[in-house]
């Protein structure tokens, strides 16, 4: 069921922006793919390579999930047209896919966090997690652990080397 988006899979694809603190800040256990609902002005914002992932959160309100505070700034050259750049943007989803994201969202303490937001084969996708919230102990020990590995990896490389 749940489908490991990859935005790498045709030529055409590019990935407009990422939320990069989303793996720091939570553990991810499921990753979705889901289209967005975008007016024109939207889309030819993102063509430009512009959106911010950074405060956005999914949410579910009767039957359908919702896209909060992802921020796509106004096409420059658009006219009176133009786009509200912080408005609630619907996901597309098969609807069994949103009657299981509810029931785990309700069970557990979970959450939907928007990981990437990239184009695919000419539509705007977003990857989209079932993530948990980390607690502060969590986040240092993951840190650890990556330092730690970075320190072993730089220690194979010293001595293939001949270094020490």
């Amino acid at each position: 069921m749940a489908k490991k988006a990859d935005p790498t899979r045709s030529s055409n694809n590019k990935v407009v922006a990422t939320n990069r603190k989303a793996r720091h800040n939570y553990s991810i256990l499921e990753t979705f793919e889901a289209g967005v609902a975008l007016v024109g002005t939207e889309v030819k914002s993102l063509r430009d390579g512009q959106a911010s992932l950074a405060d956005a959160f999914a949410t579910v309100d009767d039957g359908e999930i919702w896209l909060r505070n992802l921020h796509i700034p106004e096409y420059h050259h658009g006219s009176w047209t133009n786009h509200a750049p912080r408005r609630n943007r619907k996901l597309l989803l098969h609807r069994n896919q949103i009657d299981n994201l509810v029931g785990k969202i309700r069970d557990g303490n979970l959450t939907l966090v928007p990981l990437s937001l990239y184009f695919l084969d000419g539509k705007v996708k977003v990857e989209l997690a079932l993530a948990r919230g980390k607690q502060a102990h969590d986040k240092r020990q993951d840190m650890a652990k990556r330092d730690a590995a970075r320190e072993v990896t730089r220690e194979l490389g010293r001595r293939a080397k001949g270094m020490s």
